[in-house]
């Protein structure tokens, strides 16, 4: 596969630091609210009404604008510099006073990727999120237990980190980069090698670091996609980025034999979760 770096792109990044999300008016609820909504659910119905609320624009205003990441290496003998950009939090649902960090399979984040013009980031984009982040909050783990995968355990965990995030509000007020207090899912070679016996659909997580940047969360495909569990969350990354000023879609990037290092370890023919038609 051969990228040609394209001065100008039909896909304009002019407004490329927002998120691109129609905001319409919300239900009026807040993020502890429409939490609640969640807990008779089963997870089928509970992840069909949070892609409802999520395309209708109902998430903290200070999502939409999003924040440039870049990384730079030596390619051949050439130096370049990719930028892309991020939202600045896990995908929360609510308002700036309210928000609720919402848990969800791959499939649903795949899901609001695609229709969001997104992707989910790589193991080396997170840690490059996370060396970028001028917010880095401890992880906050909650023993495994029978209720890890409930709405009432997503949260209690949504609301310790909130007290940690409030703590350090006034000097970095909502919209700065945040991070270390949720497993990314990523995209990664193990969604589709490696398999575990009676999985081979799985979910790959990584990160959760600690404030010594070691990452509790190795690259994990144990679980089956169709699992959540509090921990988890959603970092969207445009799909467009710039590599030495010109747009590059990161889809090319990562599927590339040569640029791939820029954002990944390795080489990912498939950067996607494949989900059913909808």
């Amino acid at each position: 596969m051969k990228i040609i770096f394209a001065a100008v792109c039909i896909v304009s990044l002019l407004h490329s630091q927002q998120l691109q999300i129609i905001k319409t008016p919300s239900s009026g609820k807040n993020g502890t609210e429409l939490a609640k909504d969640f807990l008779s659910l089963g997870r089928i119905e509970r992840e069909n009404l949070l892609y409802a609320i999520i395309l209708e624009g109902q998430i903290p205003n200070f999502l939409h604008t999003l924040v440039s990441i870049q990384t730079t290496a030596t390619i051949n003998e050439k130096e370049y510099t990719l930028e892309y950009f991020v939202i600045p939090d896990y995908l929360s649902i609510g308002n700036d006073g309210d928000y609720f960090l919402c848990p969800m399979t791959p499939l649903l984040a795949q899901r609001i990727a695609n229709t969001l013009d997104c992707i989910l980031p790589t193991k080396k984009m997170v840690d490059q999120i996370y060396t970028t982040a001028v917010v880095k909050l401890s992880p906050q783990p909650i023993p495994p237990d029978s209720l890890m995968t409930t709405v009432s355990r997503f949260i209690q965990h949504n609301d310790s980190v909130q007290l940690l995030r409030k703590t350090l509000v006034d000097r970095f007020p909502l919209g700065s980069l945040v991070a270390g207090t949720k497993k990314d899912i990523i995209i990664h070679q193990k969604i589709y090698s490696e398999l575990k016996p009676n999985r081979p659909k799985p979910v790959v997580i990584y990160g959760w670091h600690k404030l010594n940047g070691e990452a509790i969360q190795p690259p994990n495909n144990w679980h089956q996609e169709t699992y959540v569990d509090y921990s988890h969350g959603v970092r969207l990354v445009q799909k467009m980025g710039k590599i030495n000023g010109a747009d590059i879609s990161l889809v090319d990037i990562l599927q590339d034999e040569t640029y791939h290092v820029l954002i990944s370890d390795t080489v990912l023919v498939k950067p996607y979760y494949n989900i059913p038609d909808q």
